[in-house]
């Protein structure tokens, strides 16, 4: 008896790590503990509870229960629903495709620029097609940066370009080409329906049509971008969030001199 009861404890509180068979982490290891939010379009109320714990089932939860329910409006309820799962991933055998670069400080790139390139660089940046947010090109791109990083504004060996919001791509390129662009940068924070993707597509294709996509540095980032994505676009690299303007420009500069731009 008391040889079974050790053993539920000892299952209960599992504390080994094994990285081939990693679950989510609520209290304990192992466990399976997570939490999932969601709206459903029916009023706040008993039923509208029991549709958001069966549907955390059919989602894979076990035991889950509504851990919090709120009225949006007469006909739409925001759950938050906490449960575990059984299921596992392989960690060890993921491989994600990333950017590989020893990010360099702005002194040091200033320092590449001047060593390996000799000249100033010329990078132009934009929210482009009918996205108005330029929070991430901001961070990029304005003098003062953002947690501490420098954009590319302040930087001594780079002409920095910040075109705004709602920049056709047609008018991005016209813009590339007047200023003679080593590098074109390219927000997207609005991917609904993945509208992103479409812009990023039509904006690779202008440049092959001008002749141009082989002359830049062709990069994009936003919340849902991955360097990943950005190959299988076309661009030269991709940076999502927790990236900052020296991770950029460091890319952009070490990529200029490795393909003789």
């Amino acid at each position: 008896m008391s040889g079974g009861l050790y053993s539920t404890e000892k299952k209960e509180f599992d504390k080994t790590l094994d990285l081939t068979r990693v679950k989510p982490y609520g209290d304990t290891m192992n466990d399976g503990k997570v939490q999932l939010s969601f709206t459903l379009p029916v009023p706040d109320g008993d039923k509208g509870i029991e549709a958001a714990k069966l549907l955390a089932k059919k989602m894979g939860l076990e035991d889950p229960s509504v851990s919090y329910h709120g009225a949006l409006d007469e006909n739409f309820t925001f759950f938050v629903v906490y449960g575990n799962i059984a299921h596992s991933v392989d960690y060890e055998s993921i491989h994600v495709q990333a950017v590989e670069i020893d990010t360099m400080s702005m002194e040091e790139v200033n320092q590449y620029i001047k060593e390996y390139i000799k000249r100033e660089i010329v990078v132009i940046g934009a929210s482009t097609g009918t996205d108005a947010h330029t929070v991430g090109i901001d961070a990029i791109m304005n003098m003062k940066g953002y947690a501490g990083h420098y954009g590319l504004e302040r930087y001594e060996m780079i002409e920095a370009y910040n075109l705004g919001s709602q920049v056709s791509n047609e008018e991005f390129i016209r813009k590339a080409i007047e200023l003679k662009a080593d590098v074109l940068l390219v927000s997207q924070t609005v991917t609904q329906k993945n509208i992103h993707i479409q812009n990023l597509t039509e904006l690779v294709e202008l440049l092959e049509a001008e002749g141009i996509r082989d002359k830049v540095v062709l990069i994009c980032g936003g919340p849902r971008i991955t360097h990943e994505l950005a190959k299988e676009l076309g661009y030269d690299a991709g940076f999502g969030p927790g990236k900052y303007a020296d991770d950029v420009a460091t890319f952009a500069v070490t990529e200029i001199v490795e393909r003789n731009l």
